[in-house]
């Protein structure tokens, strides 16, 4: 289970990787119009999506690692393993309740938008574009829940990983 968690966390990233370079490559394209006088109006709603889409992969992804929320500060004072433990896991379900939020917001909002069509790219549907937020939701509540039986069975063990 773990190195399915493992692989799907790589994929998320390199999704995430992939459309933030649409994103630097759209804006640099951008400019160079500009620059040249031609109008590339299309540019703005490929980087706006494109960069959301990068954002929210590396939500996900981050979450996997811990990195995304930390609250350390509380933690670091603490010597006793076992509360620590006891800590990450209500911080994990804290995180844990707004990713099935944005699991349903996020499936809410993308079939409320999915046959609205892009301002300057009108073949293109919006409903893709949204797919972000629960992918991410979902994402982040697989790398949570893990997190979750990982620190119970340290508690369980006795604090120590």
């Amino acid at each position: 289970m773990k190195k399915a968690i493992d692989w799907l966390q790589k994929i998320q990233i390199a999704v995430g990787g992939f459309f933030l370079s649409v994103f630097l490559i759209t804006v640099v394209l951008q400019m160079g119009c500009r620059y040249a006088g031609i109008a590339a109006t299309w540019t703005e709603d490929v980087a706006m999506y494109s960069f959301i889409w990068a954002v929210f992969m590396g939500a996900g992804a981050m979450v996997y690692e811990k990195r995304h929320f930390a609250f350390t500060s509380i933690s670091d004072m603490m010597k006793n393993e076992r509360v620590k433990s006891i800590l990450a896991v209500i911080i994990s379900l804290i995180m844990l309740y707004f990713a099935v939020l944005m699991i349903y917001y996020g499936y809410k909002v993308t079939k409320q938008f999915w046959n609205y069509t892009w301002v300057n790219i009108p073949k293109l549907k919006r409903g893709p574009t949204w797919l972000c937020l629960p992918i991410c939701g979902v994402t982040s509540t697989i790398y949570l829940v893990q997190q979750i039986i990982e620190e119970v069975g340290s508690i369980a063990k006795g604090g120590k990983n």
